[in-house]
């Protein structure tokens, strides 16, 4: 009957033993899933803080605050020169005098150029003013300037020009060096304007493609290529206007279209 009476209160202690061990256990597991959880629960949210800032920066990138502070520095470079005959043809000399004799003719050019300075500096490209025996500038405010050659660089397709104004609105320069790929820029342009069409100003959005690419297309032997390609649309005429990041700043000048 002591044997009995031992042997049931082992079962039962044993028996209380596994009940306390099971509900221990769960317990802990319980606990341990909360802390899993709680533990996961900051990535969470931090995933969804980061998800919210991106599409609130996608949300604050202002186009239009970049070019206000572009479209009235970017001018409207006008060039004329005078190309020299061809050698005349004895034969129709002798024959028709002087009435077929090549005669020098007038070319006329046309670009865009970048105001730097409140009085009057102005970059545009090398083969914008190439050979220009007169230049003409005019300003968004249809404000018509001869302009002077300072200097000009094949080698880089940079000339740079002056013309006698003050307080003009001009772009400062930013750091094209600091350029990522994929960062949004704005090609900004003053190619021309006619009787029939005015586009005076001309402001299109892209992503920076490329850095540091070389095309081979300068004039030059010593030519120093460096491009910085976009997928912008760019309109014949925006040679040598402005390539802008979306603060306004200058990180280069529109060379080509390839």
């Amino acid at each position: 009957m002591k044997l009995r009476y031992l042997l049931g209160g082992f079962i039962t202690a044993l028996l209380g033993a596994v009940i306390a061990l099971f509900a221990y256990t769960k317990i802990v597991e319980k606990r341990t899933v909360n802390q899993i959880i709680e533990q996961s629960r900051p990535y969470d949210r931090n995933a969804e803080a980061l998800l919210t800032s991106l599409s609130m920066q996608e949300g604050q990138i202002d186009f239009t605050y970049a070019a206000e502070m572009t479209v009235h520095a970017v001018v409207h470079v006008r060039t004329k020169s005078v190309v020299a005959p061809r050698a005349s043809n004895p034969f129709f000399d002798f024959f028709y005098g002087d009435r077929y004799t090549p005669r020098p003719r007038e070319v006329k050019g046309y670009g865009s150029g970048v105001i730097i300075s409140e009085d009057g500096y102005i970059i545009t490209n090398d083969h914008v003013i190439d050979d220009a025996e007169n230049v003409e500038v005019r300003l968004n405010d249809k404000r018509v300037f001869e302009a002077r050659i300072i200097g000009k660089d094949p080698t880089t397709d940079i000339a740079l020009l002056k013309i006698d104004a003050k307080g003009l609105p001009f772009i400062k320069y930013g750091d094209s060096d600091k350029l990522r790929l994929g960062e949004w820029v704005l090609a900004v342009g003053n190619p021309f304007s006619t009787s029939e069409l005015d586009l005076t100003s001309t402001v299109t959005a892209g992503i920076v493609s490329a850095k540091g690419r070389n095309l081979n297309i300068l004039d030059s032997e010593l030519r120093i290529e460096s491009f910085i390609q976009t997928d912008a649309a760019l309109n014949m005429g925006n040679s040598g206007g402005a390539l802008v990041d979306t603060k306004g700043l200058l990180v280069g000048i529109t060379s080509a279209i390839v």
